[in-house]
């Protein structure tokens, strides 16, 4: 059990996976804060924590958290994780950290100062096999990197009637599939190949550029809607598919496509990475196997069992080879690491968790795909606004 206790910002789709994930890591909630008090109270009644809060105020006032999870819309990522880290806590951001990579420079530099552990949710690393495919690159197993390819594809915005504040500029930033799921691509490759991207060149498209949205609250992944709601409609510039080739640091090419009007793909995220000594491949709908590809002996579909693979990808199992794991296993897995590098000290050397800076790269990744889109040209990542 955990000597920290943790608050979660944020009571729609992912805040309760937030609640969730900590209380299997051992972590005490304290309480939970929605868009009002109303929704505070309901959700905290809900998870059956023990306070909904009435404002961030309030939930920072309370000496008895150490924790904040920040699991609001994009928008209020950045001002709330600044006023989190100003109140001498300890804050976990969902991606993307902030809306801009000016805002997301300005929380790495505000956590180092602040001397405080700052870590943004790319759970996917945590998938015992992606920990496994790792350290296969990392021990030399897959030789030279010679390519990467995959993707990361849903279909819950398929009809121009499906609606999320995440297709609104405003709300969720100028990019949106890429942003939204193709960051968590993007982390997990870099993550595995130990190499950042260097450049990009990408093409977008918005397949619909009006959608219908409903009057009243609309939640992520809330199934169909009825037909008989009334909707108005609204102009969407956000990309619901987005195609992006790669360079990373060692010369090294890759593809990446993003889509959220894929029908049938409910959260597929799918990598082939290719080495001279051998291939992987793995599949977020079947990630309790990862296949592994040879030119002159059988190929290999390793199971993810603790007793077969690695010791670092065992680590982060949770039971026998034969009991499926999952999505919801990797946010445990994320805060168990998260909350003992804090507990032991080991934050403030450089951590194995996603952190703030890992978010920073990030948007700066976002903001070139975004400006190769427009200008139709690869651009240098980080490379000056022209």
């Amino acid at each position: 059990m955990s000597i920290l206790s943790a608050a979660v910002v944020g009571t729609g789709f992912i805040g309760p996976v937030h609640v969730e994930g900590l209380r299997r890591a051992g972590v005490s909630v304290r309480g939970v804060l929605g868009s009002n008090h109303d929704r505070s109270q309901a959700s905290a009644e809900r998870l059956r924590v023990d306070r909904g809060y009435a404002s961030l105020d309030e939930l920072l006032a309370d000496d008895g958290v150490d924790v904040v999870h920040i699991t609001s819309p994009n928008r209020f990522h950045f001002e709330q994780s600044k006023r989190v880290l100003a109140a001498g806590k300890h804050v976990l951001c969902e991606k993307p950290l902030a809306m801009d990579a000016g805002e997301s420079q300005q929380l790495v530099e505000l956590a180092d100062q602040a001397g405080l552990a700052a870590s943004v949710n790319y759970n996917i690393r945590y998938y015992p096999l992606c920990i496994e495919a790792g350290q296969r690159a990392r021990s030399g197993k897959l030789g030279e990197l010679f390519h990467v390819a995959g993707s990361y594809v849903q279909d819950w915005l398929f009809h121009p009637t499906d609606f999320n504040w995440r297709v609104l500029s405003d709300d969720g930033g100028q990019l949106r599939a890429v942003a939204d799921i193709g960051t968590h691509w993007l982390d997990l490759i870099q993550h595995i190949l130990n190499q950042k991207v260097a450049s990009v060149c990408a093409d977008l498209s918005t397949v619909y550029p009006k959608r219908k949205r409903p009057f009243g609250g609309v939640e992520t992944f809330s199934g169909k809607r009825n037909e008989q709601t009334a909707t108005e409609s609204i102009d969407v510039t956000t990309e619901d598919y987005g195609c992006v080739m790669l360079r990373f640091e060692s010369g090294a090419k890759g593809v990446m496509w993003v889509s959220q009007v894929t029908a049938g793909r409910k959260n597929c995220l799918r990598f082939e990475i290719a080495g001279s000594k051998e291939s992987l491949a793995w599949n977020s709908e079947s990630p309790n196997q990862l296949n592994i590809g040879h030119r002159d002996t059988a190929n290999e579909a390793l199971p993810r069992d603790p007793a077969l693979i690695d010791p670092r990808a065992a680590a982060a199992t949770s039971y026998p080879g034969g009991h499926n794991e999952g999505f919801g296993d990797t946010f445990k897995q994320l805060f168990t690491d998260f909350y003992s590098a804090i507990e032991s000290g080991r934050y403030r050397d450089r951590p194995d968790y996603p952190t703030f800076a890992d978010g920073h790269h990030e948007i700066r990744v976002c903001e070139a795909i975004l400006k190769s889109h427009q200008q139709q040209r690869w651009i240098n990542i980080g490379e000056p606004s022209t």
